[in-house]
């Protein structure tokens, strides 16, 4: 009794707004109100998982796989600002909500029992400091819930990259070559696994990750996003 009237009082105090509007929310509302989740721009990339605009765009990066991502991303749209609030906005429980939602999305489309596990790209454990969370581990947990599946946070960042926002395709590339590795003793042999990260605009994360765990005997790699980002 006393939790609930705690969560009403700060409900009363600090009101739960929707990420995407800003109105109030009602209890059974997450993150977003009733209106803005209905309307959220999601994509199709899982109904071709391995032969769309995504697949093409890491080809010659790493070996294609099926190459999935949630929403389509548009500049100054729904997409960029759930981004940017759970970037900056210190809102780790979106991206869990985000993760939640695909994840029925794809169990929709018949992707039960296709992963043994979620592996977040890692952030620099400064950023990581600084952040609070890593983004993708927050999206990783949401799918994990909903798929059944463990989140195997087996990766780490050895170096400390710069943005990649302004960079070209390929430094990009030479931006994260060599920054991801797997710590000795954890092994990914024959395990299907599906990466994920916030967005993919190049897919030189991404890719940089998945080649580390092909290398290390992953089965399958997958990779799944938020958004889906241009060139």
């Amino acid at each position: 009794m006393r939790l609930f009237l705690w969560k009403d009082f700060l409900d009363l105090v600090f009101p739960r707004s929707c990420s995407v509007c800003g109105t109030d929310l009602y209890d059974f509302e997450k993150c977003f109100c009733t209106s803005c989740q209905g309307t959220l721009p999601v994509a199709n990339f899982h109904l071709r998982p391995f032969d769309n605009e995504l697949t093409s765009k890491i080809q010659g990066l790493t070996q294609v796989n099926r190459v999935l991502a949630f929403l389509r991303f548009s500049k100054k749209g729904k997409s960029q600002k759930l981004l940017h609030q759970l970037k900056y906005r210190n809102q780790p429980e979106l991206g869990e909500e985000l993760g939640r939602l695909y994840a029925r999305v794809l169990i929709t489309a018949g992707y039960q029992n296709v992963w043994d596990a979620v592996v977040p790209v890692p952030l620099h454990p400064l950023k990581l400091k600084r952040r609070g969370y890593n983004q993708s581990a927050e999206f990783a947990k949401g799918l994990a819930q909903i798929l059944e599946i463990q989140v195997f946070n087996c990766l780490e960042r050895r170096k400390f990259t710069e943005t990649q926002t302004k960079k070209s395709r390929l430094q990009r590339m030479e931006n994260v070559d060599e920054v991801f590795a797997l710590p000795q003793g954890i092994s990914v042999s024959g395990l299907k696994l599906l990466l994920v990260d916030d967005v993919i605009t190049t897919g030189a994360t991404l890719c940089s990750c998945a080649n580390v765990l092909w290398a290390s005997g992953a089965k399958a790699v997958d990779l799944a996003t938020i958004a889906a980002g241009g060139q």
